[in-house]
């Protein structure tokens, strides 16, 4: 079975950092594609950032040259560094890892079939 669960995250000062991390376990294929999700109150689930099995990412307009995605594939864990945070950056924040068929495409990703329960971000002015 696979589990998926993320950590990090808390409350930040605007123009501050963090990073987030998510362990995915029990994943017996090749990871075509991870990603991390943000979703607000009101508003539907938004892909910020994504990473394929070949390491190319893509991101959404507003958090690019102030994100970074990267995995560590021989622990298997995906983490979203964040810096120069904006209120706007606020949310759920939700990883999530791509089954068999799926993939990524730029911040484009289909069959993203194991999430996390999600970590919130909160940032403060």
């Amino acid at each position: 079975q696979v589990q998926v669960a993320e950590s990090g995250g808390g409350s930040v000062q605007a123009g501050g950092s963090t990073k987030l991390s998510c362990i995915v376990s029990g994943y017996r294929y090749r990871m075509n594609c991870m990603g991390w999700f943000r979703q607000v109150p009101g508003k539907e689930r938004e892909a910020v950032a994504t990473i394929d099995g070949d390491g190319s990412t893509g991101y959404v307009d507003s958090v690019k040259g102030r994100f970074t995605i990267s995995k560590d594939n021989a622990k298997s864990i995906l983490y979203l560094q964040m810096t120069r945070l904006e209120i706007e950056d606020s949310g759920m924040y939700y990883c999530a890892a791509a089954g068999p068929s799926g993939y990524c495409y730029g911040v484009f990703s289909y069959g993203m079939d194991y999430w996390g329960k999600g970590t919130l971000v909160n940032i403060s002015s």
